[in-house]
């Protein structure tokens, strides 16, 4: 970890993560790869059981917003996804040990971070509108369209409510 990082876990506050692959190198380029990072994403976030409120995929990093697990730390939960990216990934070495996290404790906190994210693929010049980016979680919340990872919102609450709800 940096010096001087403090990490505040344990609080009930979403956090806000960054990594980078190994050395900033463009790992995550291919659709291939990033389809890779979203499966074991998703499989992890079952597994640990923890919620994406949201994310975006980059050539050479990620973004996540994101639940503290039920039971495990999260740095803990971090390691375990980008092992999962590594050992199936014909490019290594995929992972950098260090992330930075952000405690995303207010509403428009939230937002913020998820229009950041959502803007990277833009900003970045890689597509001319957010929702062209495949590999985030900004088509589920403009059309609640279901992707391959989860991401908990009003959509998914609304979709679970009614399946609960025997009337």
């Amino acid at each position: 970890m940096p010096w001087g990082l403090e990490r505040y876990q344990q609080a009930g506050d979403l956090h806000f993560v960054t990594f980078s692959c190994y050395g900033r190198a463009p790992y995550l380029r291919l659709q291939a790869a990033r389809n890779l990072f979203e499966t074991s994403l998703e499989k992890m976030r079952q597994q640990y059981g923890f919620f994406i409120a949201g994310y975006v995929v980059m050539p050479e990093h990620v973004h996540l917003l994101l639940s503290e697990p039920q039971e495990k730390p999260l740095a803990l939960a971090l390691k375990a996804i980008k092992v999962s990216v590594a050992k199936q990934s014909r490019e290594r070495p995929f992972r950098q040990p260090r992330y930075y996290d952000f405690n995303v404790y207010t509403e428009r906190k939230r937002i913020e971070k998820l229009k950041y994210m959502h803007r990277n693929p833009v900003k970045r010049g890689f597509v001319e509108r957010p929702e062209d980016w495949p590999w985030s979680s900004f088509r589920h919340y403009s059309t609640g369209e279901d992707g391959l990872v989860e991401i908990e919102s009003q959509w998914t609450a609304a979709r679970r409510s009614r399946q609960t709800d025997p009337g």
